[in-house]
């Protein structure tokens, strides 16, 4: 499954978790994941935590999270 089909199970709904990115609109967010991976959480230890989810869905919220960080950038402070 290439980025942009894993970037489509990402959703954001207002109504849902206060419109945060979610996985597939169920109340399991992007920062959920991301946070449970650098805890030391083992993908297998997520989808036994959360049955509905899919690999795909973890791999959907890595690709999310490195679209975000690719669009940081960072500016010298100027008299510094």
């Amino acid at each position: 499954m290439d980025k942009q089909e894993l970037l489509k199970r990402i959703t954001m709904n207002p109504d849902v978790m206060l419109g945060k990115p979610t996985i597939r609109g169920m109340r399991i967010t992007v920062e959920q994941i991301i946070e449970a991976l650098a805890g030391g959480i083992t993908v297998q230890g997520l989808l036994s935590d959360y049955p509905q989810l899919e690999t795909e869905d973890i791999l959907a919220a890595l690709a999310y999270a490195s679209e975000l960080v690719s669009e940081e950038r960072v500016f010298p402070v100027q008299g510094s």
